[in-house]
This record gives C-alpha cells, sequence and structure tokens, in this order.
C-alpha cells in the first residue's frame, strides 16, 4: 500500500517510518473446456512438484490437477511437531506477547496425534482442479461449473495466511444453490485459484508478480476459460486483487461486470491518516465511523508486525519454513479478533471454524513449502489496501463486524459511486468465507441478483 501500504496510505505495505509504530492491515463433475484450449487427456499434474513449469511459456493448455502427498511427508511432520524446542510461557496473561504457548501446545498435541491430512486432501480431489501456464508460471485453480442454466460466473480470491481451503465451504451452496436453500437462478460457476507464490500454484523465480500483475493474470484466466462476463470477490489480498481488476476493467469493457469485497478500500485518506499516527478520532465522525476509526488504530499500532517482516524481509523467515509449530504460530497470528476465535477453537469452543480447518491451512501451507514465497506478495505490494482505488464498475460491500474494520456505509457511498450492495453483518471476521459461509453467500447472492 503506498502510504498506507504499510506506511501511510493503508496496510499490508510498509515505510521505513513505519517501522516505528507498526502499520496497518460433494464430488463435483468437472468442467469440461470444449474449445477454450484446454488438453483433456493431459497427465494430472502432482502437487509433488508444485511450482515446476514446462519450457513452453506459451502453453495455454489447461491440465487436470490432483494433490497426492507421500505418506513419508505427513510422517515427518510429525516427527517436527513432536520434536518442538518449545520457549517459557509469556509472562503475561493475555496475547498481547502473541500467540499464547497454551493455545500453541494444544494446537500441536492436536497436529501431531489426531488431525488426518488424508481427509483434506479427499476433499481437495473431490473437486476439480486444474493448472494452466500465463505467463510462464503455473496457476493453479478450482473451477466448478453449475448444473444450472445461465450461471453467474465468479472469481474468488483468498487472501494471507490462506489458500482455495478458504473457499470450499461456499463452492457447494453457489454452484447447487437449490440443495442449499436457494433458487436456481442463485447458481454460479466458480473459479478460485491459487495466488502465485500460494499452495499450489507456481512460486515466483523473479519480482514483478504484485497483485496489479495477478489481477491482470486472472483476466487472463478467465477468458481461457470461455467467461466473457463475469464478476469477481476477495477478501485480504483477494480484496485488492479484486478491486484491482475492477479498476483495470475501467467502465467494465473487459468482462468484469461488478466486484464484491469483505475487506473494502474505502478508508478517507484524511481519516487513515489520523489512525495511522494515533491521534484522537477527528471531529464529526458518526458512531459508526468513530467505531471504524478505533479499529484502524488498534490494527496500526498493534497489528502489523507479521506485515512488516514480510514487506521488508520475506527471505529471513527461514524458521518457519523448517518448523510446523512456528510456521502455525506465524499463521494464526494474523488479526486479534481471529486469534482469538481460534484460541476458543482449541479449548474446546465451537465457532465458526473447527481446529480441523485451522490444521488444513497450515498443512497444505507447510507440505508445499509456500511459507516464504507467499510471504514475497508483502514485497512486491506498493499499493494501499485500504485507500479508495478509483473503481468506476458496480462494487458491492459486506461489512463484518470483526474485520479489521467495520466499513460504514458512508465510506463505502464515497469510495465507490457504483454501490450496488451494502450491508452491516452482525458476526463474522476477517475469514468471511471460511468462518461464515453461509452469510458470505447470502451477501454474493443478494449482491449479484440486478445483473443477472
Amino acid at each position: 500500500m503506498r502510504g498506507h501500504n504499510l506506511s501511510r496510505e493503508g496496510a499490508h505495505h510498509v515505510t521505513r517510518k513505519g517501522l516505528d509504530r507498526g502499520y496497518g492491515l460433494l464430488l463435483l463433475a468437472a468442467p469440461s473446456y470444449g474449445q477454450s484450449g484446454a488438453n483433456d487427456a493431459a497427465t494430472p499434474v502432482s502437487s509433488s512438484i508444485p511450482g515446476k513449469t514446462d519450457a513452453s511459456a506459451q502453453d495455454i493448455s489447461i491440465r487436470p490437477f490432483r494433490v497426492t502427498v507421500s505418506d513419508e511427508a505427513l510422517t515427518d511432520l510429525r516427527r517436527r511437531i513432536l520434536a518442538t524446542r518449545w520457549p517459557e510461557k509469556e509472562t503475561v496473561n493475555d496475547p498481547s506477547q502473541g500467540v499464547q504457548l497454551a493455545t500453541m501446545q494444544k494446537l500441536a498435541q492436536y497436529w501431531a496425534s489426531d488431525y488426518d491430512w488424508r481427509k483434506c486432501e479427499a476433499k481437495l480431489n473431490a473437486l476439480p482442479q486444474f493448472v494452466t501456464t500465463i505467463d510462464g508460471l503455473d496457476i493453479h485453480f478450482v473451477h466448478v461449473r453449475s448444473k444450472h442454466p445461465n450461471a453467474l460466473p465468479v472469481i474468488i480470491t483468498h487472501g494471507w495466511p490462506g489458500s482455495v481451503v478458504e473457499q470450499m465451504k461456499i463452492i457447494g451452496p453457489l454452484t447447487d444453490p437449490t440443495a442449499y436453500g436457494g433458487k436456481a437462478e442463485d447458481a454460479f460457476d466458480v473459479v478460485i485459484p491459487s495466488i502465485p507464490g500460494y499452495g499450489y500454484s507456481g512460486k515466483p523465480t523473479t519480482t514483478g508478480w504484485d497483485p496489479e500483475h495477478i489481477a491482470r493474470t486472472w483476466g487472463v484466466l478467465m477468458k481461457r476459460l470461455g467467461y466473457t462476463k463475469y464478476v469477481a470477490q476477495g477478501g485480504d489480498w483477494g480484496a485488492l486483487i479484486t478491486q484491482l481488476m475492477a479498476v483495470q476493467a475501467g467502465t467494465g469493457g473487459a468482462g468484469l461486470l461488478a466486484i464484491h469485497t469483505n475487506m473494502p478500500g474505502a478508508v478517507p485518506p484524511d481519516i487513515d491518516k489520523a489512525a495511522f499516527a494515533g491521534a484522537p478520532a477527528p471531529a464529526g465522525l458518526s458512531d459508526e465511523e468513530k467505531h471504524a476509526y478505533e479499529q484502524l488504530t488498534f490494527f496500526y499500532t498493534h497489528g502489523l508486525g507479521y506485515a512488516q517482516e514480510m514487506k521488508f524481509r520475506p527471505q529471513t523467515l527461514y524458521a518457519i519454513a523448517d518448523s510446523p509449530v512456528g510456521l502455525a504460530g506465524w499463521m494464526i497470528d494474523h488479526d486479534i479478533r481471529s486469534y482469538e476465535l481460534i484460541a476458543r477453537v482449541f479449548d474446546g469452543k465451537q465457532e465458526g471454524l473447527t481446529r480441523d480447518d485451522i490444521l488444513d491451512n497450515i498443512t497444505l501451507c507447510w507440505l508445499t513449502n509456500t511459507a516464504i514465497s507467499s510471504a514475497r506478495l508483502y514485497a512486491e505490494n506498493q499499493l494501499a489496501f485500504f485507500a479508495p482505488k478509483n473503481i468506476a464498475i458496480p462494487v458491492a460491500v459486506s461489512a463484518f463486524p470483526d474485520e479489521l474494520y467495520q466499513c460504514p456505509r458512508s465510506w463505502a457511498e464515497k469510495a465507490y459511486p457504483k454501490l450496488i450492495h451494502y450491508n452491516k453483518l452482525e458476526k463474522g471476521g476477517h475469514f468471511a468465507a471460511w468462518e461464515q459461509p453461509e452469510l458470505l453467500v447470502g451477501e454474493l447472492r443478494a449482491s449479484f441478483k440486478t445483473l443477472r
């Protein structure tokens, strides 16, 4: 985020000055591609070689993909968890010093003794997965076509610390709405790519894979799949990438009809600047705006340590590529509300996420060795997460209460001249599709109804 990019204009990109304070940010049928360039007879790509590309950078084939993890890899993971060298307990009785020892030890015990990766692997392999090469890099994606005619295509993008695991719960309700309390006319064709450097997509070996490049790549992907008109959705990095797709679409002529985000870039510049400085709330704010301001101030003051390190020194994070428990601690410390939810889960509470949900995502990152390659996106980014992007096409916003900030309607209306939907929800946080899938599905149905 330029300015607050983890500097003075947003969150997820930090200037050196920002370092002084911290800175806020079903088994389904596989699609048939017909004449779109698919190679239906291609040999499936193995997850044992994620990131490999062949010599033909111009290859536009779409190759089937299947996750296959060896028993040896899982045995090694368990061995490493059990061999963790633990530090002493934190000297406070709250999470102000970071992920608490008791939470991590409960997570590690379950991970080593009861967690079964094969269940997640089976869920992934029940989905139609593919890889295609764009700009010389393999792009992994899930693609599920609805059985209903005239389904609206949507491309959905995850964030950090994430993967396509975040969106698996919403695929069925979006593609097969009649089986989940919806109507046939609510149906979507769903495309969920893995961001470069994440999951089973290739790992960039040079600089240049910034959010703008990824946004352009998603446009190429949708065209390659045969979609000429579609919508897009995203949170976290997915929010920035989705909004940049909208910027690149201009007035809508590039195929993208509208977007939905659960983490909007809608903070007025003067408000953002004051929040980053830790100043008292400006005069004249409504109660909703004051609450959002307080959330922003907290995040900028206390919530940006991970983003700063990944922005400036991603290669230094060798420890999280070598220690599963180190990786888990790093990944669950994204934001305080998400961490508190995860801690409650490992205390045995019933929440929107389960212990398996949390470990599915962490384990996928471990098995693909993408801790550092995913972190580099922070170094690539030069844009502000929370700054308005001058988007000309229709935008829908869902404001969840435990997001980094709950966007007020007034800010959304100012940032998005063509705001077609706004809803302030009563529960849910940063990982909306993962934690509150039913709510997010309802939001997508409502947001894009007028475009059908």
